[in-house]
């Protein structure tokens, strides 16, 4: 059961525009794509309100730099719990790590959060230890009961090179143990973070300001890594508010995203695009946002 109401209109709209943008040069552009798009009539919506249509949405991919944003709501958690202590370095890595994508700063954070750190293989009692705390992430997900969050698996670091010693031993012989995020799940979860639905409203509304991201121009020419050219942000039109997190990667372009135009309800789209050739792609994803926004849906009427 989706955590939003399905809307016909809508699924006829994103299945149009899906054939539409594999004719323009993408064969087989659906088999490489998973995605949830959920509208809202209120300017403050609460949670479970919104209408959409989803596209492989329940399908796990390796979500690449999107699972930072689970991070920072477990970080809100722990903190809320007094699990962690509060401190300016921890501010400072989940700043970095969101708004800047940082893997440096996930690995702090992660290791804040699991009570673990990298370092070379480990053996016996300390190594299923280890295991169980590195997996902490994951019984807290467990522990919010969303169906959505079944499939997901939030355990590992994000990398530039890639993992070493006891990192790339957890990860398994075959990488079994890679993350792994629906677009359903991490739609839910942003939804979540954007209307106060989980943790505290002051832990949330950090997690906005984070997530904030600036459309101006200038901004984004200063920024190369500004997460907003090449994903959905590019599509949208000047003046529209962006939340977001973006991944990319050699094999996978990413964007999680809500967005709200001056005196219109918001809109959010998650797009996973998966292998070497949505990963090129930085026109898609712009136009999947510019061809879903400001869709209206008769069913709404």
């Amino acid at each position: 059961m989706a955590f939003y109401r399905p809307d016909t209109a809508m699924t006829s709209r994103l299945e149009s525009v899906l054939d539409d943008l594999a004719a323009d040069g993408r064969p087989g552009l659906r088999n490489s794509l998973a995605i949830t798009w959920i509208r809202y009539d209120d300017d403050s919506p609460q949670a479970g309100a919104g209408v959409g249509a989803g596209w492989s949405e329940e399908r796990p991919l390796y979500p690449a730099s999107v699972v930072k944003l689970f991070y920072a709501v477990a970080a809100e958690r722990w903190l809320q719990r007094d699990l962690i202590p509060e401190a300016e370095e921890l501010r400072r890595a989940l700043r970095d790590m969101i708004a800047d994508s940082s893997n440096d700063a996930t690995g702090l954070v992660l290791d804040l959060l699991t009570g673990t750190t990298s370092g070379p293989e480990l053996q016996g009692d300390r190594w299923q230890q280890w295991q169980r705390q590195r997996r902490l992430v994951n019984d807290w997900l467990a522990e919010l009961a969303w169906p959505e969050l079944e499939p997901v698996n939030c355990c590992q670091k994000t990398w530039g090179d890639g993992p070493y010693g006891r990192e790339k031993q957890f990860y398994g012989a075959d990488n079994s143990n890679r993350n792994a995020l629906t677009t359903a799940a991490t739609a839910r979860m942003l939804e979540a973070v954007m209307t106060g639905g989980v943790v505290s409203p002051p832990a949330c509304r950090r997690l906005r300001d984070l997530l904030d991201r600036s459309l101006d121009p200038d901004l984004r020419r200063a920024d190369p890594e500004n997460q907003v050219d090449g994903f959905l942000g590019e599509g949208l039109p000047l003046g529209t508010r962006l939340w977001s997190k973006a991944g990319w990667m050699s094999q996978a372009r990413h964007d999680a995203a809500w967005w709200q135009l001056p005196d219109q309800p918001p809109t959010m789209l998650v797009v996973f695009s998966t292998g070497p050739d949505r990963a090129r792609d930085e026109r898609l994803l712009p136009e999947l946002a510019k061809a879903l926004n400001g869709f209206s849906s008769p069913e709404e009427n």
